[in-house]
């Protein structure tokens, strides 16, 4: 059985050719940062967190599954990656596979118990499963607590990148997001992409030409959640050190809002959303408390401003012109 044929689903071949277009532009922009001076720590946390909006838009902007707990898929890569590293002395690639396995694991579990609601039903268990999660890695003793595991070793990847070289961790970061980037691109434009569309626009629908709409929901699901923890496995090496914060109900919340800013169900507008929303915190972190009170402020102005999102209007506009 082919995937539904509606024209709103369909994407015209230009618009696939201008995206790739903009890949392209995006990816070797990325790739002469360390040349111009620009500070890599802050380029790579962005890169992350894009990572994981990208990763929250594929559910909720394509799937129209609104999840509120995705940081405990952030935040459990995290720990396992760091636990892998820190304790067991793994590699770094075999540290990655430990984190991004662990959130792959936790999607099975928490998506057999949350897909089976709908709406703000799903949100809300979602967030209460997060919760959960973050109270149970506040007591846990390989956490460490409210200390986190600090000083995680950075290594040799694959035994020949020293990612203690910040150029160089910086372009396995890239190549990492890259990486997820385009999988979840080519989801998105795959059969399987047009049917989670179509499950968003009408599940009714769908259901009646007879797919199982749960199993796309919950394979969405885990997908989602996979590479939320693949970008956790990564920010352990950018950061060094895994915390409760990544676990914590306002991280959900920040995804939420890189989502939106950028542009919901946009390709690339929760990459812009997370440059906007990291700069914002890293440029503005010398009013203290006061920047959740400007990122606030920000964002009434965008939803008023730009509905659709910065990328959504841009593309919108486009659009309109041609």
């Amino acid at each position: 059985m082919t995937a539904m044929t509606d024209d709103r689903l369909q994407v015209p071949p230009r618009a696939i050719r201008d995206e790739m277009i903009v890949f392209a532009v995006m990816a070797a922009a990325l790739a002469i940062v360390p040349l111009t001076g620009v500070y890599p720590f802050f380029v790579m946390q962005a890169l992350c967190f894009a990572l994981l909006a990208c990763a929250f838009n594929l559910l909720v902007g394509y799937g129209g599954l609104l999840s509120f707990g995705h940081a405990m898929f952030l935040g459990t890569a995290g720990y396992c990656a760091a636990h892998a590293l820190k304790v067991w002395g793994l590699t770094p690639e075999l540290g990655i596979v430990v984190g991004t396995a662990s959130a792959c694991a936790l999607g099975v579990l928490t998506g057999v118990v949350a897909i089976r609601r709908q709406g703000i039903y799903f949100s809300m268990i979602t967030l209460a499963l997060s919760q959960l999660l973050y109270f149970i890695y506040l007591q846990a003793p390989f956490t460490h607590g409210e200390d986190g595991i600090q000083g995680i070793p950075q290594g040799f990847l694959f035994g020949i990148f020293n990612l203690a070289k910040p150029t160089t961790l910086y372009y396995v970061i890239l190549a990492g997001f890259l990486l997820g980037f385009l999988l979840i691109y080519r989801t998105i434009n795959s059969p399987f992409g047009e049917v989670l569309k179509s499950i968003r626009e009408n599940e009714q629908r769908a259901i009646s030409l007879g797919y199982k709409t749960d199993h796309y929901k919950l394979l969405a699901y885990i997908l989602s959640g996979t590479l939320a923890g693949f970008a956790g496995s990564l920010k352990v090496f950018v950061a060094q050190n895994a915390s409760l914060t990544d676990v914590h109900w306002t991280m959900s919340g920040e995804v939420v809002l890189m989502t939106l800013v950028g542009g919901l169900g946009t390709v690339f507008g929760p990459v812009v959303g997370a440059f906007v929303i990291i700069a914002m915190q890293q440029y503005l972190a010398g009013y203290g408390q006061w920047v959740t009170v400007i990122q606030g402020v920000i964002f009434v102005v965008c939803v008023l401003t730009f509905r659709r999102g910065i990328v959504g209007e841009i593309a919108h506009y486009f659009r309109r012109s041609l």
